[in-house]
Parts: C-alpha cells; structure tokens; sequence
C-alpha cells in the first residue's frame, strides 16, 4: 500500500510539473564531475573526475585567456544532496529535462554515478525527468591532461557492442531506467538517443545486424509494457562518410531519411552545434547557420526534427588550443532560445522539446551553469523565455 501511495505521488507530481511548463527544455548533462568514482581516477588522478581538468586549466596553460570558476564550486555531481540543488535550480529556471550522457565501456557502465548515486537518490527528483544519450564513441586519452597532447588517437575503450553486449545494455537499461516514473516518455514512450549510429552499426556487425537488433531492442521495450520506444537519432554532418554504409544514403554530408527510418529510429535532434558547424566565428553568424539547419532538416525529412541550441564550444581546457565561439553572450543565447520556442510553436503536431548543450560541458566551455564571467546569465536567459513568459 505504501508503494502504491508512493508511485501515485510521483506521477501526480510529474502531472503537476508538466502541467505549469508547456515546453520540455532538455539540456545534457555529461557525468563526469563526480568524486569517488574509482573507474574516472585513469585519466582524473585526483579523485574529482573533469573537475582537475577546469581546476588545473591556469597551471598547465598559464596565461592562457580561459580562465573560468564555478560559482557553485567543484561540486560532486554523484552527492544527492548536491543534485537536489541543481534539480531545483534547473527546475526553478525552466530546464525539466536531464539528457544523461551514459556510457557502457569495458562490459559494464561507466561513468554512472552522477545518473545512480546523485540523481536518482535525490529527494527532489520527481521534479524533474531523464532520459539517456548513449555516448558510444571510443574513448581515447584526450580526457587525460598529463598525456592528451602527446598521444593523440590511442584507443582505451571503444565504444562498439556486439549482439550480446547490445542485448544486455537494454534488458538492464529497461529494467534499472525506463520504468523510472520520472524516466521521460512522449506518448508513454521512453526516450533513447543514440550518439553515434555509425560506430553502432560497426560494432553490431553491419547495417542489417543494426536494424535486426533495434526491432529486437523495440520489441522488448513493449514486452515491458510500454506502447512502443522513441529511438531517437543523433544528426550530424558527416557521420556517414564509411565504408559499409551505400554512399546513395547520404545526402549533403548526412544520411537520407529512408536510411535512418528503415534503422528504426523515430525522431532526431543535434548534441553539439560543433558536429555540423565550424564553431570559431561569431555566435551570432553559428546561431544563423543552425536556423538554416533546422528548416533544411524539417523540409528534408517528416521525421520529427527537435531544435538544438548550443551555448558555445571552446575546448582549451583539455588542449590549451581551441575553435572558440566568440560573443556568445547570454542576451544572444536567450535570442536563440526564443527562436527554437517559435520554431516549435510554428509546428503544431511536434511534441514541444527543445535540446540544450549542455548543463555542465565546462571543458568544451557550453554550460548552461553558471561562472565567474556571466553569473547565473544563461540560467536566466531560460528562465526568461520558459518560465517568465
């Protein structure tokens, strides 16, 4: 009884936050701000995961013009009580979508404990809905200051999965996230958003393997007595440009509809503006590039297209050099913010969620949280779109 009253308040309260917001604001959330983690201690020796990376900028690179601070400090994101924090700060400012970088490496997760130890043992965590990203690329040694300039294009992990593999990823993916109340479904269907089809398809054997065991994935996400998945695919410029997959597929850069449809996948959305822009120029002249990319995509194609923003990209923490977006203002981000709530208003049938990068990409300098040069600015421009309006 007690259970039931428990899992009635829940959706009650998730009814209640859906009900005061009528936009579903996701930002990306990558997991690597967290202490204790003994798998993050290879490439993050000091036992605060990416942190030492922000926390270390000045003394490898010193002088170096990036020279940012967290206001809220090197939290650890893994620590409940810090996520309550920053579940009712995103919640307060219009942000009620987590998008959970996850990553399985190695035979297991990894990187998790953000998503397992802080969010989902939060005591506020009704307020606020998930779904996962799966970040499948290979991981190398850039995440490792002492050597990333060095050793360029080492392998440690990589991010492909057999059948077996796959099949193991999903049945505890099912079972440990979808059925959570707060896992976040559009029409009762949870949401799963795959990174990179291209190291999927290489992994699982080949594009008829791939579509074999997304039906296989599908179906047993209906066994679980959902109505059916959202398989949700990540856009990029040119991620298709490889051998086994028929160059007819690709379109501008980009894979055809009828290849990603046939796939299984339901709907689509960007990660990083940088995946399909070339990110050191003015922000304002990034921002017209991807309002040009978002009417292409909705005239190219009837699957459902969900705009992305991203708040900037310079990547110097981890290599002292970078693109750098330039002018990225938080006055230039609410702009854009307001354009994709148009974009969606604009488009009636489309389920009204837009993407943000990110919460908290402190290293490729996109985070909607807030610092020593704009405050809480980004927050509040979400907030002023979302919330005020």
């Amino acid at each position: 009884m007690k259970k039931l009253v428990l899992i009635l308040g829940l959706a009650l309260s998730l009814f209640n936050l859906q009900a005061q917001q009528k936009y579903d604001v996701a930002a990306y959330l990558y997991p690597a701000y967290a202490a204790g983690d003994p798998r993050l201690r290879p490439f993050w020796p000091m036992g605060m995961g990416e942190w030492e990376t922000v926390l270390t900028m000045q003394k490898r690179f010193p002088g170096h013009p990036w020279n940012r601070t967290p206001l809220w400090g090197y939290i650890n994101e893994a620590d409940p009580s810090v996520m309550e924090m920053e579940i009712d700060q995103a919640t307060s400012h219009g942000v009620n979508v987590f998008i959970f970088d996850w990553y399985w490496l190695d035979g297991r997760p990894w990187m998790e404990t953000t998503l397992t130890e802080g969010f989902l043992k939060a005591r506020n965590r009704d307020k606020m809905q998930f779904y996962l990203m799966w970040a499948n690329h290979n991981v190398g040694n850039d995440w490792d200051t002492r050597i990333s300039g060095y050793q360029e294009g080492n392998i440690i992990y990589r991010g492909g999965v057999d059948r077996e593999e796959f099949e193991k990823i999903c049945k505890r993916n099912i079972e440990l996230f979808f059925k959570q109340p707060n896992y976040y479904k559009i029409d009762g269907k949870p949401v799963f958003m795959i990174y990179e089809v291209n190291t999927f398809i290489e992994g699982i054997g080949g594009v008829n393997a791939a579509r074999d065991a997304l039906a296989w994935f599908r179906k047993e996400v209906k066994k679980a007595g959902f109505p059916d998945l959202e398989l949700q695919f990540t856009m990029w410029d040119s991620q298709f440009n490889y051998s086994g997959v028929d160059e007819a597929k690709v379109k501008a850069g980009r894979p055809r509809e009828d290849f990603i449809r046939g796939l299984g996948f339901n709907s689509m959305s960007h990660y990083q503006f940088c995946h399909f822009i070339w990110m050191d120029d003015d922000y304002q002249n990034i921002l017209n590039r991807a309002y040009e990319e978002w009417d292409k995509l909705d005239a190219e194609f009837t699957l459902p297209y969900y705009p992305h923003v991203s708040i900037g990209w310079d990547n110097s923490p981890r290599f002292g050099d970078s693109a750098v977006v330039k002018e990225n203002t938080p006055e230039r981000f609410e702009e854009a913010l307001r354009r994709a709530k148009a974009w969606v208003d604009g488009r009636p049938g489309l389920h009204p969620l837009i993407t943000i990068n990110s919460w908290n990409e402190w290293t490729e300098t996109s985070y909607l949280q807030p610092d020593n040069v704009y405050g809480y600015g980004y927050l509040d421009a979400v907030r002023n779109v979302f919330v005020n309006n």
